[in-house]
């Protein structure tokens, strides 16, 4: 008898999965950002059911496990995991040393089976973020009452343009939630991207615990209040609330989180603020500055005088600390900043004047430098390399290490001609905390730092690779990356409304070949993406949307 319902029900899913075999799909079932290298439309649809198996093997079980979860979650569907069943019916995941690029990724959909395969587990996974958008954007919500789900046939191949795709989230002016953050990661891995610069320190709070120094976090974690509106201009001056404000992540919640990106694969790169941006960290250490204080933790925005001391001892401390952050990040970059730093400070300490002789150094930058050498020394011999913004050209640059390039793509071009290898994010098109719209719409929006704005297809307009770099030069453009700053930027939602969709316009110029983007294409897609953003509760710019509004200028 138990064998007669088994034929029964056997005969019932192969009857239901046959009447997808002949269905014919249109181009608008297969709306993927970023957009794939060669995708080819079939004929059939596969019928995701709860006779659905995943088949895989243990070296992909965190492939497995990410893939079972979301469908799962999807369908209200619990999906068996059996490395010994058929590829009849059921969902296979593989590795392919046949794929070139470790990150590249075959998507196969026939209407009775589906094979995702990988260089590696990180294409796996990427095959995984196409094939969930494949599916209908309604699944997103948990509540939605999708009777049938069925996945369009296709053959894709793909593989990404670049190999760092990252994006940028600064927590020291505002302060951001463990879970707010992971739903950051959720964002960067849908989009493909692989990178996540978290900005942990600055003038205005100092975001990581530190186990030997508790006072950067007790004392450096939290300002006295915070300046109030768009200030610091002739006809508005500073003012201030009193509310004290602040926060920090211990080093439990990073391991978390530096886990949950991992799964995901996306490497977390932690930036520590020196030799400037250095307020937070000196009120609670004062002995580690040129003056010695007294210092308080930033409660305006802006660059300061404060500096780190060139001394021994401040090396030791700033090594002490980069330890730590080593013990946390597997990541093989570290951010050292070393942007916008202010010289008055070394001009008149008699002790950088002093190492200055001492070194044969030129002046202040190449103290600067002097100091960034140092810093790098000490990761290098520990396995790691620095990134650095721009202005550690100046001065001359340390040996091994990674520009990222924001004051236009000069510094970019320059390291790339030196043979250093170079992350773009220009403000013109990578800074996410401008503006969206034009200063006649400004009034609508919540505030931002400046007038300056940059529209979606402004961001999808970029090409990383500069076209003053040889065929040779361009080689060591690593990519590109979305930064968000944070300064008008108190709650979740708008760091979601200024990210959205400008990430999607950005993912796709780092993943998709120059041939395959085009401009209207991307905007019928992004029409469809926003769908599933809506789905998931995101807060996007809706406007930008709109191709009449959203113009370059």
């Amino acid at each position: 008898m138990r064998n007669i319902i088994f034929i029964v029900i056997s005969m019932l899913a192969l009857s239901c999965s046959n009447k997808y075999q002949e269905v014919l799909n249109s181009a608008d079932d297969y709306q993927i950002i970023p957009k794939p290298k060669e995708l080819t439309i079939t004929k059939g649809r596969f019928l995701l059911s709860s006779n659905t198996s995943i088949i895989s093997d243990t070296s992909l079980d965190l492939e497995t496990e990410y893939l079972s979860n979301m469908l799962t979650s999807i369908s209200g569907i619990t999906l068996t995991i059996d490395s010994s069943a058929s590829n009849s019916g059921n969902i296979k995941l593989e590795l392919d040393n046949s794929i070139e690029n470790i990150e590249g990724y075959k998507l196969s959909v026939k209407y009775d089976a589906i094979i995702i395969s990988g260089k590696t587990n990180i294409g796996v996974f990427y095959g995984i973020q196409s094939l969930r958008q494949l599916l209908p954007a309604e699944i997103e919500n948990v509540d939605n009452e999708i009777a049938e789900l069925t996945i369009p046939a296709v053959e894709i191949r793909d593989s990404p343009r670049y190999e760092y795709r990252g994006m940028h989230l600064d927590v020291g002016r505002h302060f951001f939630s463990v879970a707010s953050v992971k739903k950051y990661i959720d964002l960067i891995a849908m989009h493909k991207m692989n990178s996540f610069h978290w900005h942990l320190t600055e003038d205005q709070g100092w975001r990581i615990e530190i186990k030997k120094y508790p006072k950067l976090t007790e004392v450096g974690g939290f300002r006295k209040g915070t300046a109030i509106g768009l200030a610091g201009t002739k006809n508005a001056p500073y003012t201030y609330d009193d509310v004290r404000y602040g926060g920090f992540y211990t080093q439990e919640e990073i391991k978390d989180v530096v886990a949950y990106a991992g799964a995901r694969h996306i490497t977390v790169i932690p930036e520590i603020e020196l030799p400037g941006h250095s307020s937070a960290a000196l009120a609670a250490y004062p002995q580690f500055g040129n003056t010695k204080g007294p210092y308080e933790v930033a409660k305006r925005w802006g660059v300061f005088n404060e500096t780190f001391a060139p001394t021994e001892e401040t090396f030791g401390f700033l090594e002490d600390i980069l330890s730590e952050v080593m013990e946390l990040f597997p990541s093989k970059f570290i951010h050292i900043g070393g942007d916008e730093v202010l010289k008055k400070e070394w001009e008149e300490s008699a002790y950088a004047q002093e190492v200055i002789k001492r070194e044969g150094l030129k002046d202040e930058h190449e103290l600067q430098s002097y100091f960034i050498r140092r810093i790098e020394k000490f990761l290098n011999a520990n396995g790691r390399n620095i990134i650095g913004w721009d202005e550690i050209l100046e001065g001359g640059i340390a040996p091994n290490a990674t520009v990222m390039s924001w004051r236009g793509v000069e510094g970019g071009i320059a390291a790339a001609k030196q043979h250093h290898t170079v992350i773009m994010t220009p403000g013109t098109h990578c800074y996410f905390d401008y503006y969206q719209v034009g200063e006649e719409d400004q009034k609508k929006e919540a505030l931002t730092g400046s007038k300056r704005y940059t529209t979606v297809e402004k961001v999808y307009s970029y090409e990383p690779t500069p076209l003053e770099l040889s065929a040779e030069e361009g080689k060591y453009i690593l990519g590109a990356q979305g930064n968000v700053w944070t300064e008008y930027m108190p709650t979740w939602d708008l760091v979601e409304y200024n990210v959205l969709p400008r990430m999607t316009a950005l993912s796709e110029v780092v993943w998709s070949t120059k041939k395959n983007r085009d401009w209207e294409d991307f905007h019928m897609r992004l029409e469809h993406i926003v769908k599933r953003y809506d789905a998931l509760g995101y807060n996007y710019a809706k406007h930008s949307i709109d191709k009449e509004k959203d113009k370059t200028k």
